[in-house]
């Protein structure tokens, strides 16, 4: 009998816990983030959340004592803020670096919750946590009211596509609990949210250290008759715009375990499809059926957003990692250029023209910024002319890429409207973007078919057309050099074209000075140039200092295999200085000259060109040979 009960009861336990499993795993989940000015309560309050769920365990208690003595700021009393400030510099000054990511689960709902720093210098990493947030915490301090911090906070909330905003006016014991503070701060922080349409905003007085109104209602101000800070984040309803949406889903993975199965893997970010549903792959425009939903726990029905999924067509298709499937009566729109707010990341400012790797979705292409059309003051919020975006900057600007992509704009789905761009040498993320619209050039520009091709044009001249482009410092012999080849190949029957970097700054450029984005420019302009005469079949030979590698890289890109060749002309710099046939180097030394290569302005020496030349005690005559040597060799 005793067996047999203690069977009942452990099956009972089981049971029990399978239903607490079932409850947690059907509650809905809410992420957002906290954020304000420094020293407004952040992290305590966070702190005093975990502590009020009752979610902190016998050691963590522990050590907060322990720590609170250390590091704390409550004179020995328990400093919520230290539960959150994970870094050692933070805990030291009080402040927060990082974005802290915590989860926490009540009995209504579960939390994924990021506690922002509030430096401006910090920015970026703000802007990090609010890319997956539905609703933001904003705080204030009573005793300061909104600062340009809660404006900056707020206009990259608005950014990032968050339209739920919590008022969490803090400190409100040391202001007596006054009414009058809290409906004053409440009115001017909704004259700004308005401004930057965020029209959802819930306003509710606190004491984070005190504990009132931050989990339940507080007695020390009856005026107030909201709900606590907990019930309404327990409660808020935050629907996405991409309810509205048809189907899509970016292709993560192929998955072909075996011949007799495909499987386009992926999450499901809007809309929902069945089997027998017609779909599309974009940007290709092939078309198919639905014929299978894959789960790890069986087929469904129906997929829906947020379901993990892979979906087996009634055909085969050629569809890759990257490309989105999407209903085929609404299917979002392709383009390849378009307007964008970008937040730059990196210490190296952004520059137009430079090509980077822009990740959206599972899509990885090249893009570049054409244009800033204006800079955006996150303090302010005032648009400002720029010409390169610093570190923590926000400008709105023109991106053209390599490959058209499936879109939409960022107020309508993240998945397919947010993207980062990399640095190609270094893999470093470099900035975060929200896609606005496709320019409509985008659609309107086609490329022009002609019936004579490079092919024809290179045959008719009896040549291999290719472009040999000559790098090095001032005063290195390039032009020299790339003259010699030319005179040589001339003789020889070859069809050619000299591009200098002088001549060509007295017609095409002659609107660049020698600032990092004119010199980015002026590359840009000038491989286009070579491109469209190695398609008359010419062999071009560009004669440019390009002091940077990724210049160089992106001049490389628009050739075919084996069609560029990278001829480095090394000479050491106090040799160039010795030269200094104009001048140049005595002028950039005495300062008249800004941006001068090699004296305040870098040269970054080609890693793996197709010729090296050493130049130093080698003629002329020598190293043109070498070149050419090396062009009829391939």
């Amino acid at each position: 009998m005793d067996m047999e009960a203690m069977d009942q009861g452990t099956a009972g336990a089981v049971t029990a816990i399978d239903d607490y499993l079932q409850r947690h795993e059907s509650k809905s989940l809410l992420r957002f983030i906290t954020c304000g000015s420094v020293d407004d309560g952040k992290s305590t309050l966070l702190g005093r959340l975990l502590y009020d769920t009752k979610l902190l365990f016998d050691d963590q208690l522990a050590a907060l004592e322990g720590e609170s003595l250390r590091h704390g700021t409550q004179n020995g009393e328990l400093d919520f803020a230290l539960l959150v400030d994970g870094l050692s510099a933070e805990r030291e000054q009080g402040i927060t670096i990082d974005v802290a990511y915590r989860f926490f689960s009540t009995d209504r709902r579960k939390f994924i919750v990021a506690d922002c720093p509030g430096h401006e210098q910090y920015t970026r990493n703000m802007a990090t946590g609010a890319s997956t947030a539905d609703l933001a915490v904003v705080l204030v301090d009573a005793r300061k009211g909104l600062l340009t911090q809660t404006r900056r906070h707020t206009y990259i909330c608005s950014l990032l596509g968050i339209r739920h905003v919590l008022l969490a006016v803090n400190k409100m014991d040391l202001v007596g609990y006054a009414q009058s503070t809290f409906k004053r701060i409440e009115s001017d922080y909704r004259l700004v949210a308005a401004q930057m349409g965020i029209e959802q905003v819930t306003a509710i007085p606190l004491s984070a250290l005190r504990g009132e109104n931050v989990s339940s209602r507080s007695q020390a101000m009856g005026w107030y008759g909201g709900p606590s800070l907990l019930e309404h984040l327990e409660t808020v309803q935050v629907e996405r715009a991409t309810s509205k949406l048809g189907f899509r889903m970016p292709v993560q993975w192929v998955c072909r375990p075996n011949q007799n199965f495909r499987g386009y893997a992926g999450q499901v970010v809007a809309g929902s499809i069945a089997p027998g549903d017609e779909v599309v792959a974009l940007p290709s425009g092939v078309r198919s059926r639905v014929a299978r939903i894959v789960t790890a726990d069986g087929d469904l029905p129906r997929a829906s957003a947020g379901d993990a999924v892979a979906i087996q067509l009634e055909d085969e298709r050629d569809i890759s990692r990257g490309d989105v499937l999407a209903a085929t009566a609404s299917p979002p729109q392709v383009a390849d250029q378009f307007a964008a707010h970008v937040l730059w990341m990196d210490q190296a400012a952004l520059l137009p023209g430079r090509p980077y790797w822009m990740k959206i979705g599972a899509r990885l292409v090249t893009a570049q910024v054409t244009e800033i059309k204006h800079r955006v003051d996150v303090n302010t919020q005032e648009k400002r002319p720029a010409k390169r975006l610093e570190l923590n900057e926000v400008g709105y600007c023109n991106l053209g890429l390599d490959h058209a992509i499936a879109f939409e704009s960022y107020e309508d789905c993240r998945e397919l409207g947010g993207f980062i761009l990399i640095d190609r040498q270094t893999n470093a993320t470099v900035a975060a973007g929200t896609l606005a619209f496709a320019l409509r050039r985008a659609d309107n520009i086609h490329w022009q078919h002609t019936d004579v091709d490079r092919a024809a044009r290179a045959r008719i001249k009896g040549q291999a057309p290719a472009c040999l482009w000559f790098t090095g410092l001032s005063g290195s012999g390039k032009s020299t050099i790339a003259n010699a080849v030319e005179r040589r190949l001339h003789a020889m029957g070859y069809h050619t074209y000299m591009l200098d970097g002088d001549n060509v700054r007295h017609g095409l450029n002659r609107d660049l000075g020698f600032t990092e984005e004119d010199r980015v420019e002026n590359i840009r302009r000038v491989a286009e140039v070579a491109r469209l005469m190695v398609d008359a079949g010419l062999i071009v030979l560009v004669s440019f200092i390009s002091p940077f590698r990724s210049e160089r890289n992106m001049a490389r890109t628009l050739f075919g295999e084996g069609e560029f060749r990278e001829v480095f002309v090394d000479t050491p710099l106090e040799v160039c200085a010795q030269r200094d046939p104009k001048g140049l180097y005595a002028k950039a030394r005495a300062g008249q000259i800004k941006n001068f290569t090699g004296i305040d302005s870098p040269y970054e020496r080609p890693e793996r060109p197709e010729l090296h030349l050493q130049t130093q005690g080698v003629s002329v005559d020598e190293l043109a040979q070498r070149v050419i040597d090396t062009l009829l060799a391939n």
